[in-house]
């Protein structure tokens, strides 16, 4: 495991793409630039909707029958993401991709490439409104962790990281990133993640890695427009500043955010910090051990 290493979060704008080949070279350029500094590079939740504008006539859609159109390119959405990882030597967290199983359930699938060609799936566990009452979108099998060469990661996407014990879960699992993409309409739901993920990382002293969808795009029903800023969060305490905000991007201004990421820093504020949030969850009322799978990613 690195002790430490850079995480690049996009800031993420929807384009309108006219074929697979156009979207394949769009994200090349995106993922060439974030690798040059960055040793994992973190997209956003739903950023894969893009290919609907492939789609003749995709405003005729609804957000139920688009994610299902989505999800046919799930394949080639894979082979492009494991081919970039593979080729500029970096773990990729692709942008949510709507999955349908055998059953014809929609589920949020985020997937998370290794250099070694491996993939890990973190579905989606708790479902907004829009996913629920419009799109058709259910929830997914429970927590997971990752083991990398980088260290143990974990992933809520977005309204997941509202929820204290799905990052627990994680984190008992010996994650020390949790990363959050995210897709917000408003600055109201880009704050209820965001506060959510400072959160997250005060109570269980560790990272969490905010990436928004940005942009306008009004030919896909349901993803119309999209605010955010990208941000690393840890918590606030021994070196890290004092408002937990290790990097903030610009509001909806397209790019990457840079951030080391310092697991001997985390150490210190776990075993010698102010607080002990961290080691102290067991003592509140009610609290058990809860459960995640944990996965070799290598």
């Amino acid at each position: 495991m690195s002790e430490t290493w850079t995480i690049a979060a996009a800031q993420y704008p929807l384009h309108r793409v006219r074929d697979f080949k156009a979207y394949a070279e769009h994200i090349h350029t995106w993922v060439e630039e974030g690798a040059r500094r960055a040793q994992l590079l973190v997209f956003p939740e739903y950023a894969s909707v893009e290919i609907g504008g492939m789609i003749e006539g995709p405003e005729g859609l609804n957000s139920k029958n688009l994610l299902r159109v989505i999800a046919r390119w799930r394949p080639e959405l894979d082979e492009l993401h494991a081919q970039l990882s593979r080729r500029f030597g970096v773990y990729i967290l692709a942008g949510s991709c709507p999955s349908v199983d055998h059953a014809g359930v929609v589920r949020n699938a985020a997937r998370l490439f290794a250099p070694s060609g491996a993939m890990g799936v973190q579905d989606k566990l708790m479902m907004t409104r829009f996913e629920d009452e419009e799109a058709g979108v259910s929830p997914g099998r429970g927590p997971q962790v990752f083991d990398t060469s980088l260290g143990r990661i974990g992933i809520a996407t977005c309204f997941d990281i509202e929820f204290p014990l799905i990052t627990r879960a994680m984190v008992e699992a010996g994650a020390e990133v949790i990363l959050a993409p995210s897709c917000t309409e408003a600055l109201h739901g880009y704050w209820r993640v965001r506060v959510g993920a400072q959160a997250r990382a005060l109570e269980n002293q560790c990272y969490v890695v905010q990436s928004p969808l940005l942009g306008r795009a009004s030919w896909l029903h349901g993803f119309e427009q999209n605010t955010g800023a990208a941000g690393v969060f840890a918590p606030p305490d021994g070196e890290f500043p004092a408002d937990g905000v290790v990097a903030l991007g610009a509001m909806n201004a397209p790019g990457w955010t840079y951030a080391e990421i310092k697991f001997d820093a985390l150490a210190r504020v776990r075993h010698e910090g102010a607080v002990f949030n961290y080691k102290h969850w067991g003592l509140q009322p009610g609290a058990t051990p809860l459960p995640a799978v944990l996965q070799p990613l290598d």
